[in-house]
């Protein structure tokens, strides 16, 4: 899929400033900021439209270098923008009240100039408006105004970069979201795990547990304030529930048996994961309502990970009835169980992608591992990233981009994300050792008010 970068859907999405929610947690010790980075690799061959050239000026106003340093941090890590090095801007002292000089601009190769303000107001809030425009049409390709607290300047960046995505690619953007992971700290024979959380660029990484439980497959509802994932402690397996705004934990109760890989379904009322009773696995949906149980699978042998359909009405999982891991998928009360993975190796971990079109899976073939995509029925299946050892993809809200956990030869282990053509790879945001990562939806919506959008001139 090829995307335009300059002129494509001229939708506006409605985002604005809401709070963050705020889970009862530590910082995570040691996780600085992480203000180096490795190089993003984009491969600009086969056809693939070279990285668009943005300029993103200062704000001015209260935090304005910074917040378009975020902006310009996020677009980079798309793959799609590269962002112009400020030292080459020509005009500077930008306004609102005004157009840029567009030839200053066209003469450094900027197609698109960014810029705007931060504005306090009477109510200690602040007003973050800005422009976006096509110097070489010299047309405005969109403004739009955010009030929010001061101490949610980074939350903004995040939500203005949404929209310039979204202007310049036509789909959804997904840098106002988050990350649920494993921490990792110690040694191979003194591992200790957490449950944590980071802003999907690295920043704000917390602790949500500490670390006396073996922490496993951490997953999203479809409210980001919402998480399931699986504990391990010194007797006991559980699947809890966890709201992070509350930092309220419940446990889905005691099973005869072993339960794992929960997974929430598309409207947020039941949880799908796997029991072991009698040396046997299957998948089990569990309706959070009436907690009532219900079987899905009986074949013998190993059926997990179930991953549902965006619409609810099928799931993915792996199973090793044939003897090797491979990919099944069944309508959602288990009925209609087919294979659907075709090649050699073995497969696990799938996840659907939120737009319903595709599967992401980990598989190993000889002696390396590897995250694929395929399309439902199997077909089209292709390698976006192999290395020594990764596993655990999942999707990116607007489903262009997938993270998943790499573990080098000496042990470590830390999150990177792939884009949909396997072109634009890169460690994460968060630079620090993290496995089984989960993407969130974006965040909240803002109440009515909070947003605002000016008129597009360039069209469509």
């Amino acid at each position: 899929m090829r995307l335009n970068l300059l002129l494509a859907s001229a939708c506006m999405i409605a985002v604005g400033a809401s709070s963050l929610a705020t889970a009862q947690s530590t910082p995570v010790p040691g996780a600085a900021p992480p203000q180096q980075q490795g190089p993003i690799e984009v491969e600009i061959d086969q056809g693939v439209i070279r990285p668009f050239q943005i300029a993103v000026a200062p704000f001015s106003g209260q935090n304005g270098a910074d917040l378009a340093g975020v902006i310009s941090g996020d677009l980079a890590r798309s793959g799609f923008f590269q962002p112009i090095n400020p030292r080459s801007f020509v005009e500077t002292g930008l306004t609102l009240a005004n157009a840029p000089d567009f030839p200053k601009w066209t003469s450094i190769g900027a197609q698109a100039v960014l810029y705007g303000s931060v504005t306090p107001r009477p109510d200690g809030r602040n007003n973050v408006g800005f422009r976006l425009y096509d110097p070489y049409r010299q047309c405005q390709l969109v403004s739009y105004q955010f009030t929010a607290t001061p101490e949610q300047w980074r939350r903004i960046a995040h939500k203005i970069a949404d929209v310039v995505y979204q202007r310049m690619t036509g789909e959804s953007g997904f840098f106002d979201s988050r990350i649920i992971y494993v921490a990792e700290s110690g040694t191979e024979l003194n591992r200790l795990s957490r449950l944590a959380i980071v802003d999907q660029d690295g920043y704000n990484p917390v602790f949500l547990t500490d670390g006396s439980e073996i922490i496993l497959t951490p997953r999203f509802s479809s409210n980001p304030d919402e998480i399931t994932y699986m504990a391990l402690g010194r007797d006991y397996s559980r699947i809890y529930l966890y709201n992070l705004s509350t930092g309220r934990r419940e446990s889905l109760g005691e099973f005869d048996g072993q339960a794992l890989a929960p997974r929430y379904s598309p409207d947020g009322t039941k949880v799908a994961f796997s029991i072991i009773r009698g040396g046997n696995t299957d998948v089990y949906v569990m309706d959070l309502r009436s907690r009532q149980l219900s079987r899905l699978t009986s074949d013998p042998g190993i059926d997990t990970s179930p991953s549902f359909s965006p619409d609810a009405s099928q799931i993915v999982f792996n199973s090793d009835r044939s003897g090797t891991p491979r990919l099944y998928v069944m309508n959602a009360n288990g009925s209609n169980q087919r294979p659907i993975s075709r090649g050699g190796g073995s497969y696990t971990a799938p996840s659907w992608s939120p737009r319903g079109d595709m599967i992401a899976f980990t598989k190993s073939s000889g002696g390396r591992f590897s995250i694929g995509v395929m399309n439902t029925d199997g077909s089209g299946e292709r390698s976006l990233s192999s290395s020594y050892f990764e596993e655990g993809p999942s999707w990116a809200p607007n489903g262009r981009y997938i993270m998943f956990a790499r573990q080098t030869r000496g042990g470590n282990t830390n999150l990177w994300m792939v884009d949909l053509s396997g072109r634009v790879i890169a460690q994460s945001g968060y630079q620090g050792r993290g496995s089984d990562p989960a993407w969130s939806p974006l965040l909240d919506a803002p109440p009515a008010g909070l947003g605002s959008s000016g008129p597009d001139s360039c069209g469509t």
